[in-house]
């Protein structure tokens, strides 16, 4: 018998710098993907900051990871979910974010954006199907 695949959801809430949170997070999400886990990701409260474009750490004195971001299609990380609460009271929107996308090879390698916008309730929903839920 076959053992069916558990769903990982990774969760941000923090925001990029200041704490080691959202580097975790991101490396803990890659190797999962690298072992082949069913991997999701969420952003949501100031874990929407950790996809923000034009980040720019010169000023704090630490690395910008935020371009790793764009690697995840290739880890076949496709369903990254986005909080539509969250962005909004923080005035932002999907256009403040890194435009993320992985590559469907079922459809001649298409390009197909990987941000689920979802609204809390949907969310909710989301978390509930999963197997196992990693805080960050």
């Amino acid at each position: 018998m076959a053992e069916e695949t558990k769903k990982f959801m990774y969760i941000n809430r923090k925001a990029p710098y200041g704490t080691i949170y959202a580097w975790e997070a991101l490396e803990v999400v890659l190797i999962g993907a690298a072992f082949e886990q069913d991997v999701s990701v969420a952003f949501m409260d100031d874990g929407v900051y950790q996809l923000a474009k034009g980040q720019d750490t010169s000023g704090i004195g630490m690395k910008n990871f935020s371009p790793t971001y764009a690697a995840l299609g290739d880890f076949e990380i496709t369903k990254i979910y986005v909080e539509k609460e969250s962005l909004e009271e923080r005035g932002l929107t999907l256009d403040d974010l890194q435009h993320l996308v992985w590559e469907d090879e079922d459809e001649d390698w298409a390009e197909k954006d990987s941000i689920r916008l979802v609204s809390r309730a949907e969310l909710g929903d989301v978390l509930a199907g999963q197997d196992v839920l990693f805080n960050f």
